[in-house]
């Protein structure tokens, strides 16, 4: 059942009278699972809702265009539930979280619909005949799925998992019910790469259009990793990073897009530009970290204000980036006159080969920002808060850090709203 939070004033379900703590149990006959399920089956003109409120349960009949929204916003996407991951991958991002924080942060979710919905990868491997009948139901696309090998045994050795069926199955199924997806392979040194890497790009690619893109990215690692892998070198990163672009030369002939893209890590390790942005083809893999600097790089900043309401400001950043921070603020001082210090932040409490800055953690911002002068006012990177900008890894929020720090704390997800933030 969906767990009502909110109705949307003057909508057809504030008409109705429904309000929060009600909860919709189905729309003409269908049990509701989801809000995708919310959205499928609510999409008729004339709808049938069942609601129960204290124990008891109330029918409405419901006339809509079909363009008309209910406006009902519930507690959670999913209704039943978040699917579980059936993986034991070495490198699993929660194996190399430590203990003691927050349980939202050990739920180890692999759900399909979070894939639709929100663009979480996912493996498929945990698919019933049931949610295989909804996908072709429902035509949930795109979906984003982690890869990792097409070789089907070794896939199974990289999720640990001897159950995990042949992805290439499943996308020819995917396929022909006109369900696209975004793929990505996690490289891990001496394991997929290499012959591994090059055929497993290749059979992705022999699946376009239903494969619209495939990001490679590197293995990261926290310093509570327990397994026996290493991070690459930045020689290593070139000579991906050339692989790519011989595989890229291809497809562009082929298909007219690139189709396959190396994600920013590697060419910040390697010490070498990022494509311009035609080359990533619309950006089909943003949120993955493929071309994320290359869209921070080009954005159109903003006019300065002719009076600026600071006299210095502190840009804090991972490590990863900060090269690049330290450069696009160095132009905009000269813009503007204003003193602008960029602070990248070691990363203590998963360690330093942890190099981005959405991974930073507010106790390790407070412990690098102490005894610097840091002027009068502070930018956190938003990457390293959630969804809600509200809180870090370690539950910190951006009034706390600067109350630690004696000095007033912004959020800025991009330089233009640095700029935005700083005139008067």
């Amino acid at each position: 059942m969906g767990g009502v939070v909110a109705v949307r004033a003057g909508s057809i379900a504030a008409e109705l009278g429904l309000r929060p703590g009600d909860a919709l149990l189905s729309i003409n006959g269908h049990i509701l699972r989801d809000v995708i399920d919310y959205r499928f089956y609510g999409a008729e003109e004339e709808l049938e809702l069942v609601v129960e409120r204290g124990g008891e349960r109330i029918v409405y009949e419901v006339e809509r265009g079909y363009d008309q929204d209910l406006g009902i916003e519930f507690a959670e996407p999913t209704f039943d539930g978040l699917r579980l991951c059936n993986n034991r991958c070495e490198f699993c991002f929660f194996k190399g979280m430590p203990p003691g924080m927050r349980r939202s942060l050990y739920i180890k979710d692999d759900d399909y619909r979070y894939s639709f919905l929100f663009g979480n990868y996912i493996t498929l491997t945990n698919l019933t005949e049931d949610d295989w009948g909804r996908l072709a139901e429902q035509r949930l696309s795109p979906l984003y799925v982690s890869v990792h090998a097409t070789d089907l045994a070794l896939r199974r050795c990289i999720l640990g998992n001897t159950a995990a069926p042949d992805v290439i199955e499943q996308l020819k199924w995917l396929g022909s019910l006109g369900i696209q997806v975004h793929a990505q392979i996690v490289l891990i040194p001496g394991l997929n790469d290499g012959q591994y890497v090059t055929s497993t790009v290749a059979d992705l690619a022999t699946h376009y259009p239903t494969v619209q893109s495939i990001a490679v990215v590197p293995l990261g690692l926290t310093k509570y990793h327990r397994c026996p892998l290493r991070l690459y070198a930045p020689e290593e990163a070139k000579a991906i990073i050339a692989h790519i672009s011989a595989w890229q030369r291809e497809y562009r002939n082929h298909q007219g897009l690139n189709l396959v893209y190396a994600s920013d890590e590697w060419y910040l390790l390697a010490g070498l530009e990022v494509p311009p942005a035609e080359e990533y083809d619309g950006f089909p893999q943003l949120e993955n970290g493929v071309g994320l600097t290359r869209v921070f790089l080009d954005e159109e900043l903003p006019v300065v204000g002719c009076e600026l309401s600071v006299g210095k400001v502190t840009l804090v950043c991972g490590t990863l980036i900060a090269a690049l921070l330290e450069d696009m603020a160095a132009k905009l001082a000269e813009r503007t006159g204003l003193a602008m210090e960029v602070v990248p932040v070691i990363n203590d409490f998963f360690g330093p080969t942890v190099t981005v800055s959405g991974l930073l953690t507010g106790r390790d911002v407070i412990e690098a920002l102490r005894n610097c002068d840091l002027g009068d006012l502070v930018f956190l990177p938003r990457a390293m808060f959630d969804a809600s900008g509200k809180l870090t890894l370690d539950d910190m929020s951006p009034a706390a850090i600067g109350e630690e720090l004696g000095v007033r704390v912004e959020v800025a997800g991009t330089m233009g709203e640095v700029v935005a933030s700083l005139s008067v």
